[in-house]
């Protein structure tokens, strides 16, 4: 029996029209929106995640501005930019592509950017927020994961998941926004000894590793909800459908709800910028 198929698009339209209401209610106190990318270099997948912002917040009529810098910027000048976008009252929101060319610190830029304006949640303020329970600035794709696990109607509260990858912006965040809903998380990596023994015992299995094929149809418990975060290719193999219970696929699962939880970090920041939450009738 083949696995159920959890997509992306019916959740990510369902957070879309939410963010309608909350974008008229900014509206009517006079607050839009504004969300400022920037590209330095010519890295082919930072163009491809560019253009799906765009899209995405021109559905959602959410100003949307790439700043494409050439790769032999110096460090200096972008964090120039950086600092006249954070001083800029119209722009509500700064993401920095990566990855960046070699000769520029991407952890230093990304700190630079002004944590309430961090819309990719990387931040070392917003990256501590997570670890206390606040994820309203969590970084996206994490979000991402986290709501497909909500909506797939599995028990979360002491569930046994299992992360493999431990990235700053995937693994580590999503291990916690499931602590933090008491689920019981093992996060496997290159120095786990064995993860087949740990991603058998999984009851929501997430792998996030960019390793094609990595999981194997027998590392799957039978019946697990398996989160798939690989892109462009799966994380797992191929007859892992006829073992997991639910399987979000590659692509169509993780990545419609990616831009749609960056214009969803948008909004939010600019709720705060503006004074906090100015939705649901307050």
């Amino acid at each position: 029996m083949s696995a159920e198929l959890l997509k992306g698009k019916p959740i990510a339209d369902g957070i879309k029209e939410g963010l309608r209401t909350e974008l008229e209610v900014l509206k009517q106190r006079g607050v839009v929106p504004k969300l400022v990318a920037i590209l330095v270099g010519d890295n082919e997948g930072a163009k491809r995640y560019a253009g799906s912002q765009k899209k995405t917040a021109d559905e959602m009529e959410i100003p949307y501005e790439l700043r494409e810098l050439p790769a032999e910027t110096t460090q200096d000048e972008l964090a120039d930019l950086i600092n006249g976008l954070n001083a800029d009252k119209s722009v509500t929101g700064i993401i920095l592509l990566t990855p960046v060319p070699p000769h520029i610190n991407q952890r230093a830029m990304q700190a630079a950017i002004l944590p309430v304006k961090d819309v990719d949640g990387v931040s070392p303020a917003n990256a501590g927020a997570v670890v206390q329970g606040d994820r309203r600035l969590a970084p996206c794709t994490a979000q991402s994961v986290l709501a497909l696990a909500e909506a797939s109607g599995r028990e979360l509260y002491g569930a046994e998941v299992v992360v493999v990858g431990h990235s700053e912006i995937v693994g580590k965040p999503v291990a916690l926004l499931f602590l933090d809903l008491f689920a019981t998380v093992t996060v496997c990596h290159i120095g786990t000894k064995d993860t087949p023994s740990h991603t058998r015992n999984a009851d929501i299995l997430v792998s996030a590793t960019g390793v094609a094929g990595l999981i194997k149809p027998d590392w799957i418990k039978p019946g697990a909800l398996v989160i798939d975060v690989g892109a462009p290719n799966p994380d797992v193999a191929e007859g892992a459908a006829e073992v997991a219970g639910i399987l979000t696929p590659v692509p169509g699962g993780v990545g419609p709800l990616t831009a749609t939880m960056l214009m969803k970090n948008t909004v939010e920041s600019a709720k705060m910028q503006a004074g906090g939450c100015c939705c649901g009738g307050e």
